[in-house]
């Protein structure tokens, strides 16, 4: 019996479902029920009737799915599976922030803590930042974290007063505007799709043809008849995108646009996982409570 075999039998015995973000390695990507953005694969989670989630993502992600489904077992198939961006910011350096503007309306990008979330009024992903943020009253003051790059297009975009948490994904912060330069050069034509998360997108927004979420640019992918695309953003998502449009060539913006949180989990750590039931992923229950409703206003945007 082949390794994915295996991972199908052992996820029909257990009742399970596999979700896995489009940035996973494309072997894990293939075994997966759902992939998709941190969005989709929220709402998938809670779609879902199968008692074990397994989320072959990173921990946010893993926590995002138990805090909405606390009564099911969610598996992370490799706890070293963090996120840089996610650490950005600390539940005391937001409380303390929040101090420093009572009253403030918080959106948390879904790139955070379980504890940061349960600090905030709203989460957003980087598909609905835009919309979440037009809903809320125009008089409001707005803290938006932990990333400076999504804030500063949503800011952009909405025209809002939005204060600012420094923080970035150290893998999209690298793709910079020169960067997008060199590509104009080297493949004249060729649309560039990127995430507002890159370092590229706010400062050369001009200069992207796209600004979009991972499905966002899925659904791109779907639709473009452009000979070539230029992608802007962690090198994961070229599998789906390829698989799904043959026809086109999806060229990365950078090769080393890697995120290594991403690829710690392999066929091997989603198989050890379901026969195992590792790693369970636990959130304090006061804490799950309070991060729920920012989580659910972002469901249901």
């Amino acid at each position: 019996m082949s390794l994915e075999q295996e991972i199908r039998t052992l996820r029909d015995e257990r009742n399970a479902v596999i979700l896995a973000h489009n940035y996973q390695r494309p072997e894990v990507q293939e075994v997966a029920d759902f992939v998709g953005d941190s969005l989709y694969l929220s709402r998938k989670a809670v779609e879902s009737a199968k008692p074990v989630i397994v989320f072959a993502g990173v921990r946010f992600m893993a926590e995002t799915a138990k805090i909405l489904n606390p009564s099911r077992t969610v598996l992370l198939p490799d706890p070293k599976a963090g996120c840089g961006l996610a650490d950005a910011i600390t539940a005391d350096q937001l409380r303390t922030w929040k101090g420093e503007h009572p009253g403030a309306v918080v959106v948390a990008y879904i790139n955070t803590s379980a504890e940061v979330k349960a600090e905030s009024d709203y989460c957003c992903t980087s598909s609905n930042a835009e919309e979440i943020i037009r809903r809320i009253p125009a008089d409001q003051e707005i803290l938006f974290l932990p990333d400076v790059f999504l804030g500063e297009y949503v800011r952009r975009k909405t025209g809002r007063k939005i204060h600012l948490w420094m923080g970035d994904c150290p893998v999209h912060a690298k793709l910079r505007p020169e960067d997008l330069e060199r590509a104009r050069a080297a493949h004249p034509g060729a649309p560039i799709v990127a995430h507002p998360e890159c370092g590229c997108s706010t400062q050369a927004m001009d200069h992207v043809d796209r600004v979009l979420s991972t499905d966002g640019m899925v659904r791109f992918a779907e639709e473009t008849r452009a000979p070539e695309v230029i992608v802007a953003t962690e090198v994961g998502i070229l599998h789906r995108m390829r698989k799904l449009n043959p026809g086109t060539k999806f060229t990365p913006l950078s090769e080393g646009a890697i995120c290594p949180f991403m690829k710690e989990i392999d066929l091997t750590d989603v198989r050890d996982s379901l026969a195992r039931n590792q790693y369970v992923i636990d959130v304090e229950p006061e804490t799950a409570a309070k991060a729920r409703r920012a989580l659910e206003r972002m469901i249901a945007s």
